[in-house]
This record gives structure tokens, C-alpha cells and sequence, in this order.
């Protein structure tokens, strides 16, 4: 998993060695010496923090749970990323997760670094009193390292806006006198957060692929029209017809992601399959994805996979098992799950002509490389995803100021930073061969290697 990062950013690098326009003032040993360290740079982190959390049960056992806190690069603000919380936790997974918001708030221009935070553990094994227990520990073996201008931790995979309150209310025990609400993100509306954070990644992965297929496609169809691009043609070729549509993830991200599909005027989105850990649910004629959000929200977070469930949830559906929506015949995929989702074993079996990442890293460099060959439009995890760290950006904003902001103002200026960003990099990914995940890579190294830069770090 890191290392399909690092390669893609040493190719990426390469190619910036390679043009002379960047960095001119950088030019032939100097040059290679100043591109040796920043590939030296970025290729580790710059902290790796690990410990063991000691958690009584209920049971009267008592555990330790390996947790990580890593702080990849802060050249252009505080460490940022979010706290995951699932039993696939694991050192190097952090890292590459530290190391892809390092990427991202550059891509996007968000003025933090890249951190990530993982605990080892299944949160749905724990009772309340439990989990409230670990967050609480969290927070104090790893205190020293957080704050609003040293590192913000927010909710990942298994952690919410709960979590986040537990944990800034006992940073705020530890830390009396300081401010404190910009010490995590995603926090309940209630205790500082953002309106519309839950609900941002979703909206900016859903607009990100309505922006590509709908906006982009409609102004500029003439020109991509006469492009020899592969990628181009693939995009032509889905713009403006009826799409079949399926979700895997029925988590935060794609459940929200589901809503917004499921009501968008500008694409006719039939989803005709969704999925989570217990298995996919299919309807050819398109599932009813209202009726199925209030069901999960009602059955901590699962869809309903038996025949009862269904009935109970009033929808109408058939249930294969959870891998079976990798493979079924569709036009865009939409991976909201975990990571490695598509790799060597599944690659030829997929379908779908367009594929967007929900969630980090759900596609290997071997699945990768073969889409890209095959013309198959991937819109990366660091473009697709970011809408969670932008708001969060928006809700530390709001906590140093003291002032929030509405629902409609927050989406706006979500919907504003991820058009600038497409705008930027989509021209460049229709005039090249380079994949969307290349020319990203490529221009969050461009801002990155020019800061480095000019902070004097590349000696």
C-alpha cells in the first residue's frame, strides 16, 4: 500500500525533475541533489507515534489495543487526518493514510499537512461505557502531540461526531485555558462543529464525478470530441445517457453518496445495487435508496439482508453476497468501503467504465495500471474525497473565529474549493496520457516541492 504511493509520487517527480520550467532557478547537480530530498522528504513521515491502550471490559478482562497517531508533513500547516477505528488497523496502513492527506490538502490547496490516527479494534464489540473509555485514553497518551496548530485529529472509519465530542471535551480537561475547539473536527454541531460536516464527504465525491461527466463533458464537448484521449472517449461516451450506478459502502461517504445520485437532476443515476460488510443488494429497475438510508440509520449502520429486513424496510431487492457488486455489469462504481477492493485477483472482472474513490486507496498499482490501459476513467481518492477535510478546514475556521457558519454557506464554499481544484487538473488529464491520479499527484508535488522549496528544506 505505501509503497504504490511512493512509486507514484517518484514517478511523479521524475516528471517535474524532467521540466525545466518548475523550479528553474534549481538547475543540474543542484537540481537532481534538491529532487534526491525531496523525494527523501516525502517518502517517510516525520513522526510515528505508537502505543498500547490499557481497557478494562465489562467482563472484568482487561486488553491492550495498539494505537498510532503519525505525522507525515506539516510544510503547509498543521498535521491533519482522521482517527480510524477498525480491527484491519495497522502501522503502515496509518502511514499511507498520513501520507495520502499530505497529498490531498495540497491537491486542494487546504493549508494543513498530512497526519492519520488507527486503533486496533472493532468499535461495534465495545459497549458505550467502553468506547467512551478508549476515546478518553486516546486523547491522553497522545496529548502532547494534538492541538489546533499542531495536529487535529477528525473521525474515519468507524468513529463519528461522537467520538469527536468525547475526545475534544477531554483534550479540553488536560489542556485548561487553552482553546480547544479546533482541536478535532467533526464534532456535533451542539460542542463547535461544522454544519454539514457528516454529510461532505459524500456530497464532494458525488460532485466531483456530476462535475466530470455533466459540467466538464457539456462545455467542452467539442474539444474533447476531436481528442484522441482514451480517457476522453470513455467520459464521451457515458456523458448525457442513463447510467447504471452501484455503491459499495454503505458507511458515511456512501451512504450520502447514494443520496446524492439517487436525486440528482443532472444525471439519470439508476442505482441498481449497494452493498456493505454483510452483502449487495440488487434491483435491476433501481433500489430505493431513501427507504434504505432510514433503515441503516435505525440498525447501527447495516443494511437489511434477509428477506424480513427487506420487507420491514419496504424495499425490494435481491442479496448476493458483498464482493458481487465489484463484478456486475455497470457504467460507474463507486468504492466508499475500505482499501484494496480491486487488486490483481478481481481487475479483469470489473466492468465499470468509470470508477470513483470514496474511500483511500481501494485500488491497487496492479488494478490501477490495468484500468488506465484499458481507458477506464478513475477519479482518485485524493480528488474525490476531500470534501471531509475541506469542511473540516471550514469548522476550525469557525472555531477560532467563534462564528458559524449556515448549512447553504458551508456546502457553497465546499462545492467552490472542489470545482477550482477540477478546473485546474481536468484540462491537463484530457491533454495527456498520464491517468487523473497521475496528474493529481503531480500537482500536489508541484505546490509541495515549491514550498519545501522556498522554506529552504531541499539542502
Amino acid at each position: 500500500m505505501i509503497s504504490q504511493t511512493r512509486m507514484i509520487v517518484q514517478n511523479s517527480l521524475d516528471a517535474l525533475l524532467e521540466n525545466e520550467v518548475f523550479l528553474p532557478e534549481l538547475t543540474g547537480t543542484e537540481r537532481k541533489k534538491a529532487f534526491m530530498s525531496l523525494s527523501s522528504i516525502l517518502s517517510t513521515p516525520n513522526h510515528v507515534h505508537k502505543s498500547f491502550i490499557r481497557l478494562p471490559l465489562e467482563s472484568g478482562e482487561v486488553v491492550r489495543i495498539p494505537a498510532f497517531r503519525v505525522q507525515h508533513n506539516n510544510a503547509l500547516g498543521p498535521y491533519k487526518g482522521g482517527i480510524r477505528f477498525h480491527e484491519s488497523v495497522n502501522e503502515e496502513e496509518v502511514i499511507n493514510l498520513a501520507f495520502l492527506m499530505t497529498l490531498k490538502n495540497a491537491l486542494h490547496n487546504v493549508p494543513f499537512g498530512g497526519g492519520k490516527g488507527g486503533i486496533l479494534i472493532d468499535p461495534k464489540t465495545l459497549d458505550e461505557r467502553e468506547l467512551h473509555l478508549l476515546c478518553v485514553k486516546y486523547v491522553r497518551y497522545f496529548s502532547d502531540l494534538i492541538g489546533p496548530d499542531k495536529d487535529i485529529p477528525a473521525p474515519d472509519v468507524g468513529s463519528g461526531e461522537r467520538e469527536m465530542d468525547w475526545m475534544m471535551t477531554e483534550y479540553k480537561k488536560i489542556h485548561p485555558g487553552h482553546a480547544y475547539l479546533g482541536s478535532f473536527t467533526g464534532k456535533s454541531v451542539a460542542i463547535g462543529g461544522s454544519k454539514g460536516r457528516r454529510e461532505a464527504t459524500g456530497k464532494g465525491v458525488y460532485f466531483t464525478y456530476r462535475y466530470l461527466l455533466h459540467d466538464y463533458m457539456r462545455q467542452n464537448e467539442k474539444t474533447l470530441a476531436s481528442s484522441h484521449n482514451a480517457f476522453a472517449k470513455t467520459a464521451l461516451e457515458h456523458a448525457g445517457r442513463p447510467m447504471r450506478t452501484a455503491i459499495q459502502g454503505f458507511g458515511n461517504v456512501g451512504s450520502v453518496t447514494a443520496m446524492e445520485a439517487y436525486s440528482c437532476p443532472h444525471i439519470q443515476n439508476k442505482i441498481v445495487a449497494v452493498s456493505d460488510r454483510n452483502g449487495t443488494l440488487v434491483n435491476p429497475d433501481g433500489l430505493d435508496i431513501p427507504a434504505l438510508v432510514a433503515f441503516a440509520s435505525k440498525n447501527r449502520g447495516d443494511l437489511p439482508m434477509t428477506q424480513k429486513a427487506l420487507q420491514a424496510a419496504g424495499v425490494s431487492a435481491d442479496i448476493h453476497d458483498r464482493d458481487a457488486i465489484l463484478s456486475m455489469e455497470l457504467d460507474v462504481l463507486f468504492l466508499a468501503a475500505l482499501e484494496d477492493q480491486l487488486h490483481d485477483d478481481n481487475k479483469e472482472q470489473v466492468r465499470a467504465r468509470i470508477i470513483v474513490e470514496g474511500a483511500n486507496a481501494p485500488i491497487t498499482q496492479e488494478a490501477d495500471d490495468y484500468f488506465s490501459e484499458k481507458g477506464v476513467v478513475i477519479i482518485p481518492d485524493i480528488l474525490a474525497n476531500a470534501g471531509g477535510v475541506i469542511v473540516s478546514y471550514l469548522e476550525w475556521l469557525q472555531g477560532r473565529e467563534t462564528q458559524f457558519y449556515t448549512e447553504e454557506a458551508v456546502y457553497e464554499q465546499l462545492i467552490h474549493k472542489m470545482q477550482e481544484t477540477m478546473e485546474t487538473i481536468l484540462p491537463q488529464f484530457f491533454a495527456d496520457p498520464f491517468s487523473l491520479r497521475q496528474n493529481c499527484y503531480i500537482h500536489s508535488l508541484t505546490r509541495l516541492s515549491d514550498v519545501l522549496y522556498r522554506q529552504g528544506q531541499l539542502y
